[in-house]
């Protein structure tokens, strides 16, 4: 099994800023992707950002330019760096991890994000 813990939530002004973090621990072998989702209430989870084992990553057009993922491998962590926060950032932020060769996510406990007008 795979255990995710994430840190980092917050209250914050709009315009602000939040650093999220991620660590996996158990049962890793290698891990392929890793990524962040965010939730409102009364929404569907969508997809905040991604990162793949080489480094590539991909933005939901909602926070490009703002938002930027990045993944140390040696410790298993992924961060989700979020700058210029807006009220509709407002959301609980899962992070979310592939293994290589499964089919199958594991999620963390979520993290209150909230961003004040």
């Amino acid at each position: 099994q795979v255990q995710l813990v994430e840190s980092g939530g917050g209250l914050v002004q709009a315009g602000g800023s939040l650093r999220l973090s991620c660590a996996a621990s158990g049962s890793i072998f290698s891990i392929s992707t890793m990524g962040w989702y965010r939730q409102a209430p009364g929404k569907q989870r969508e997809l905040v950002a991604t990162i793949m084992s080489g480094g590539s990553t991909n933005y939901a057009d909602s926070v490009k330019g703002r938002f930027t993922i990045s993944r140390d491998n040696y410790r298993n962590t992924v961060y989700l760096q979020m700058s210029s926060l807006k009220p509709e950032d407002t959301a609980v932020y899962y992070c979310n991890v592939r293994l290589v060769g499964y089919n199958y996510n594991y999620w963390g406990q979520g993290t209150q994000v909230t961003v004040s007008s």
